[in-house]
């Protein structure tokens, strides 16, 4: 019978990541978002430091660029040292955003670490006499088309072996497809893990081994929306049992608050608030899309009395007061307002339009040496988040006009 092994997967930690769209943030709140990467590696090392896993996976992108900053580089040194004075293993493989090609100033791990070079390798580990083959890789360059799970040895069916595979399913629509893999190329190697990265969003992709990414452990942008963190993996035999540990020193989210007949400003007000307090205090810090829906003809009569962005103001302004970390970044107001021939043709062409079209709308944007790497990727969920807010803004000029 196998020894019971516990380990951490974690993956995609994007230290001293730049954060993207934070412009209509408030200024107090700036380095709190901007030290959240770092927050989120801190919480996951105390995590294994008062937990004492067996060892810790690392699944690539430690770093959000080629040319690691020195400091996210010494801050993840000194998380290595607190670990080696624990008597905890690291192992770890670059991805495509820390690859081996970068420049950077050369720091010395401890000796508890175990980084995986170019070609694929196997690192053995004895624990409790039990023997544990961990196999992975690290990106040589940014961009590995090769499939690279072929080069993983097969499993002996009689240790245990893990595998380490930053890399996306052969397909994939939603990210930039990197050392591509079928489940069915993973299952056939008869490893008892594999532990996934380079995707952001938690997803098991098989159970029985388990196939599995964590996600990254601290949303960077409005779409990686939901907590973040990594797995607490334990493996009996064929058995795995997996624990969700979350990390986030903030989230992204969206939230809905129905303002039906609500028909004087400190109501709505006060209405926000009890909202936004009972969130808090189950969610913790955030930033949120706020929606106002549920309009009934009094509602829609006080929101129309000022602009939207003087009700953003107010909203966020008593979240000051009250000293929370919830940030409304956008605030939408829907109301049922009759939409004219113009704007539906209007609505109806945006919504037509296929990626090459944003592309092309948005190609200087995208292109410029400096700004493109503060802008959220161009993909469909941020091409929805366009359309709803010009929606918003069509319907809103339409209500001005029919008030006038």
């Amino acid at each position: 019978m196998m020894a019971r092994i516990r380990f951490l997967h974690v993956a995609d930690l994007h230290l001293d990541s730049p954060f993207k769209g934070i412009s209509s943030i408030p200024k107090k709140r700036w380095k709190e978002i901007r030290e959240s990467t770092f927050q989120a590696f801190q919480n996951m090392i105390n995590y294994a430091v008062e937990s004492k896993p067996d060892f810790i996976l690392i699944v690539g992108d430690i770093y959000d660029g080629e040319n690691r900053s020195l400091r996210a580089q010494h801050l993840f040194q000194q998380g290595m040292e607190a670990l080696n004075v624990e008597n905890i293993p690291v192992y770890i493989c670059h991805g495509n955003h820390d690859h081996l090609s970068g420049n950077w100033v050369r720091f010395q791990l401890p000796v508890n670490v175990h980084v995986f070079g170019e070609k694929v390798e196997t690192k053995t580990l004895l624990i409790r006499e039990e023997k544990v083959h961990i196999t992975g890789f690290s990106y040589k360059e940014r961009h590995i088309q090769e499939p690279m799970h072929s080069h993983f040895p097969i499993s002996n069916h009689e240790e245990i072996h893990i595998g380490m595979l930053h890399g996306s399913v052969e397909g994939n629509k939603e990210h930039d497809v990197y050392a591509p893999f079928r489940k069915s190329d993973l299952l056939e190697k008869g490893y008892h893990y594999w532990a996934l990265g380079h995707i952001h969003k938690r997803q098991i992709i098989h159970s029985e081994p388990p196939i599995v990414y964590p996600g990254n452990t601290q949303s960077r942008h409005r779409n990686e929306s939901g907590i973040k963190g990594f797995y607490e993996v334990s493996l009996l035999n064929t058995q795995a049992d997996l624990q969700f540990v979350p990390s986030s020193a903030f989230i992204y989210d969206k939230l809905s608050i129905d303002c039906a007949d609500i028909i004087h400003a400190n109501e709505l007000i006060i209405h926000i608030e009890t909202a936004l307090r009972n969130y808090s205090e189950i969610h913790g810090k955030a930033i949120l899309e706020l929606t106002l829906n549920g309009m009934t003809d009094e509602t829609i009569e006080l929101l129309k009395s000022s602009n939207k962005e003087e009700w953003h103001v107010l909203i966020q302004e008593s979240l000051e007061q009250a000293n929370n970390f919830l940030i409304i970044k956008e605030l939408y107001i829907e109301t049922p307002i009759e939409k004219s021939p113009e704007s539906t043709m209007l609505l109806s062409s945006l919504n037509e339009w296929n990626t090459s079209e944003w592309k092309l709308a948005l190609k200087e944007l995208y292109q410029h040496s400096r700004g493109s790497r503060y802008l959220q990727p161009l993909d469909q969920v941020f091409m929805d988040d366009v359309a709803k807010e010009a929606e918003s803004l069509v319907l809103e000029a339409i209500a001005r006009r029919g008030s006038n």
